[in-house]
């Protein structure tokens, strides 16, 4: 097939997910409004662009960024800082925050992300949450959904500080876990014991829907800037959202006891972190978009790919299950071939941090490791799957996507 079949076959598959492509529109708009009227009632000004330095006493930007979170998310506190190098920071961070010597907590969604097995000690690691003695156990979800009669065993068996929930799928082959499944299980478990914490991993999610965790009754919900609040435009960092108390012992973990939220030098981030939560709903709906048009194009060259193109999406991520390793590094390949920095790169698996499995990994992208530019990685084991995430434009996204099967068919 050649580049010009190649295109006729993309342009055919897009004029048959335009349902699917308003759908993404209309919630689009919704989180624009959203996020504009919390900009409004902030009362966001060219001031907030302001920058700090060393302790970052008084930064009036980076306290209305918190406070604009605190509005989107509905949540009663917000902590937006630069500081954090990654999600996966920001969820030790709320671990070691939260949970003391002793506590036992329940992830109830499966084994999570590979990069928090040596944080919780599932990897042996001498700063791990287990090696504070502090506990942890496992329920996997039963046909993509919690499994709710272990939930309740385990609840009136042993008490339990905290529940995870990562709702994003990460390195597996289950289905993200959509809002709706979320507050269900919320409700159960709330009906049970109204205390636990309940903790979410949103990283991938948000805005894909125009409702996030803590307005299903979540306690606090933990996110990365360079996936889809950053909108490419925030070069690092993460979020905490949530009730005050929480979020504050999060801070306090940070930083320092005693000073928490209120410090914490800004250096220039305000106005892309800013800039970044303004653009998202629209780089967000690009990545889904994409995504859409993957999954319908690669299933009509045959590879088993979830989502399928109509389903109800809950994250940016899209699986394209290849069953051999070669054709899982060429998809990363065409992906890198595709992209706007480093497209002379030549992506191979390797070895890195925090996983156990070689890595196949294609991010051209202005930022280090953002996700929410087009990018697509997987592990290097059965039955080898691309994770691909992103697009900041549609068009730069569908350009990355031509050169991924002229690298499939024709390299």
């Amino acid at each position: 097939m050649n580049r010009d079949e190649i295109i006729k076959l993309i342009n055919d598959c897009e004029k048959n997910v335009e349902n699917e492509f308003n759908n993404v529109d209309k919630i689009c708009e919704i989180n624009t409004f959203k996020i504009l009227d919390a900009f409004k009632k902030s009362k966001v000004s060219e001031i907030h662009f302001n920058s700090t330095t060393g302790y970052g006493y008084n930064d009036i930007g980076r306290d209305v960024i918190e406070e604009v979170y605190s509005s989107v998310f509905k949540s009663e506190s917000a902590l937006v800082r630069n500081q954090f190098i990654s999600g996966s920071h920001a969820l030790t961070v709320a671990f070691f925050g939260i949970l003391r010597p002793g506590d036992t907590f329940l992830c109830i969604s499966g084994t999570p992300y590979d990069t928090l097995h040596e944080v919780i000690g599932l990897t042996e690691n001498k700063s791990s949450l287990k090696s504070f003695n502090i506990n942890y156990e496992q329920i996997d979800l039963i046909n993509d959904d919690f499994d709710y009669t272990k939930i309740e065993e385990y609840i009136k068996m042993k008490k339990y500080k905290l529940i995870h929930i990562q709702r994003s799928k990460g390195y597996s082959l289950r289905k993200s876990i959509t809002i709706e499944k979320l507050k269900k299980v919320i409700e159960f478990i709330k009906s049970i014991d109204k205390d636990i914490i309940i903790m979410i991993d949103n990283c991938y999610c948000e805005l894909t829907t125009n409702i996030e965790p803590i307005e299903v009754g979540a306690d606090i919900a933990v996110g990365s800037l360079i996936k889809n609040l950053g909108a490419g435009i925030a070069s690092n960092g993460a979020y905490i959202v949530g009730k005050k108390e929480l979020v504050e012992l999060c801070a306090e973990r940070l930083t320092l006891p005693g000073e928490g939220m209120e410090v914490g030098p800004s250096l220039g981030a305000n106005k892309d972190i800013l800039k970044g939560l303004f653009f998202a709903p629209s780089v967000v709906a690009s990545s889904l978009k994409i995504a859409i048009l993957t999954s319908k194009v690669m299933e009509k060259l045959g590879y088993d790919v979830e989502p399928k193109y109509n389903d109800k999406r809950c994250d940016i991520v899209q699986n394209i299950i290849f069953n051999n390793e070669q054709d899982l590094i060429k998809y990363c390949q065409g992906i890198q071939s595709g992209s706007p920095i480093d497209s002379n790169a030549l992506p191979i698996p390797t070895d890195m941090p925090g996983y156990t499995d070689k890595i196949i990994m294609a991010s051209g992208s202005f930022t280090q490791g953002s996700s929410i530019e087009i990018s697509c990685d997987g592990p290097i084991r059965v039955p080898y799957i691309a994770y691909q995430q992103g697009g900041l434009t549609y068009e730069s996204g569908k350009y990355a996507l031509i050169e991924v099967v002229d690298y499939l068919l024709n390299k």
